[in-house]
């Protein structure tokens, strides 16, 4: 357990703000991903809610999403050496205030107290599992999917026994039941640093001025915690102005562990509960029956946008041989296709890869093939290798063995770019963010280029160069290694993805 108390000077703000904490990528949901879901918040005392999700309740509160909010203790502890108050007489104060601050973020703040022991949540364990049994099992009477119930937590190493406690037994229990889960630090900016890697890979929730607003009524509504109780000693504030600063940010921070892919509801799928590569021909031939152009990728500024920026983040103004895994009917293919002297773009629909086939035509180097990733692969090598809203539609083990293909095919030098959309994918097991990770995680090339915002992340990376290849060694690998048939990709976009554009 982390030494530290709220008299300790600790990291300050200035010090976050220099760090890269606000550069941090956006959180993944948008207003309709976050309105059809439910989410309950767990506070292990009052103002935990306010001070790491309140923001977050106030955004919910706007889309109209359903939250369930539990708290632990009454915070009786906060001023055990308080000469004008008891625990009990402490504990009316904070539960009053717990009830006034949930009033300025949700309009309907019924709430459940589970009235354990402040401090002592580590004894705990199995009372908090089993209100959260209790909750979850109520909202699946209603009809309520476990991958749209969504976990708000203490972040599990915060630092503090209670936020720990609370924050593990809730990732336990989010994991177990396929819950997503958001965890939100509140002592961890006091007792960590910059220096410490856990928050690089954290998410910001940009908040709004309202939602600021909200938020810091709610945190004030804490009159015992922000406020001196009396002028004795004993009867300090909790909260110093100094410690309050890490939560006026224009943002939260959360740790996110998304769902795990649930097909409820939809056709197909594989039997361990999420589609994989082998699923993708049926379910994308289905989707591209009877239209073109199924995601307006012609006309969708999203779409041109995305790809604009795809074309311009390539280092290289021309390839020798170029291949698209996924290239569904082909309009950043037919972009792709003018920059190479030779090109291959497979996909695994034949629905799909028909109109592809047509957009290229008028490239005499370009070819498309009818093949599904990783099993089958092409022959030869490729200075550019190009996969985009793919990944997802694979398997964890499968997306490994795709990178491990494309490890064995990239020249020396040789460029891949990803690019993926950022929000959950209905039915699948991997999102865009985990897609990237994997790739940075597998391979360990260098970052070319790196371009991410709320709805999707473009990222560059570069195969090492070796010594004993020479630039004519290289020449004669690619035409030698011309593109041939028997490889694969699932490729066009998800459409409950595309939708939510």
């Amino acid at each position: 357990m982390v030494s530290f108390t709220h008299h300790d000077a600790g990291t300050g703000e200035d010090t976050w703000a220099a760090s890269g904490l606000p550069a941090l990528p956006e959180l993944p949901l948008d207003a309709a991903e976050l309105a059809e879901r439910v989410f309950v918040v767990l506070a292990a005392h009052p103002d935990d809610e306010s001070l790491g999700a309140g923001g977050l309740m106030a955004r919910l509160r706007s889309v109209g999403a359903d939250v369930t909010v539990l708290l632990c203790t009454a915070g009786e502890a906060s001023h055990l050496g308080s000469p004008s108050t008891t625990p009990e007489g402490l504990a009316a104060v904070r539960l009053r205030e717990f009830d006034a601050a949930l009033g300025q973020l949700l309009p309907d703040h019924a709430w459940q107290f589970l009235a354990l022991p402040d401090g002592l949540l580590s004894g705990q364990r199995a009372a908090i599992h089993t209100a959260l049994r209790d909750t979850v099992a109520a909202l699946a009477e209603k009809g309520v999917r476990p991958d749209h119930v969504i976990l708000v937590a203490p972040y599990r190493h915060d630092g503090h026994t209670d936020h720990d406690t609370l924050g593990s037994v809730a990732a336990e229990f989010a994991a177990a039941g396929g819950h997503g889960l958001l965890e939100f630090p509140i002592w961890y900016w006091l007792r960590a640093s910059p220096n410490d890697p856990a928050w690089q890979s954290w998410l910001r929730l940009p908040l709004s001025p309202a939602e600021q607003q909200a938020k810091a009524a709610a945190m004030a509504a804490h009159l015992s915690q922000v406020q001196a109780l009396s002028g004795q000693p004993g009867d300090e504030v909790l909260l110093s102005p100094a410690f309050l600063q890490h939560f006026e940010r224009p943002w939260e921070t959360f740790a996110w562990q998304r769902p795990a892919a649930s097909p409820s509801g939809s056709a197909g799928g594989s039997a361990g509960g999420s589609y994989a590569a082998g699923d993708a021909e049926g379910v994308f031939d289905a989707v591209h029956t009877g239209t073109d152009d199924p995601w307006q990728y012609t006309s969708s500024w999203y779409e041109q946008r995305k790809r604009s920026l795809t074309l311009a983040a390539l280092p290289g103004p021309e390839y020798a041989a170029g291949l698209e895994i996924g290239c569904s009917i082909g309009t950043l293919s037919a972009e792709l296709g003018r920059r190479c002297r030779s090109f291959l773009a497979v996909d695994a629909s034949s629905a799909a890869l028909a109109h592809a086939a047509k957009r290229l035509a008028h490239l005499p180097t370009a070819r498309t093939s009818h093949l599904t990733v990783p099993q089958d692969w092409p022959e030869g090598r490729f200075d550019l290798i190009v996969v985009s809203e793919v990944g997802y539609y694979l398997a964890r083990g499968e997306l490994a063995e795709l990178f491990a293909r494309v490890e064995a095919s990239l020249l020396p030098g040789g460029t891949l770019a990803l690019c993926h959309w950022r929000h959950p994918i209905a039915g699948w097991e991997l999102d865009g963010d985990s897609v990237h990770a994997a790739a940075r995680r597998q391979l360990g090339w260098a970052d070319a280029g790196l371009y991410r915002e709320r709805d999707f992340v473009l990222e560059i990376l570069i195969a090492p160069e070796t010594a004993a290849d020479s630039a004519a060694a290289a020449s004669a690998a690619l035409v030698s290694g011309a593109p041939a048939s028997g490889a694969a990709a699932a490729g066009a976009p998800e459409p409950e993805r595309e939708r939510d554009r």
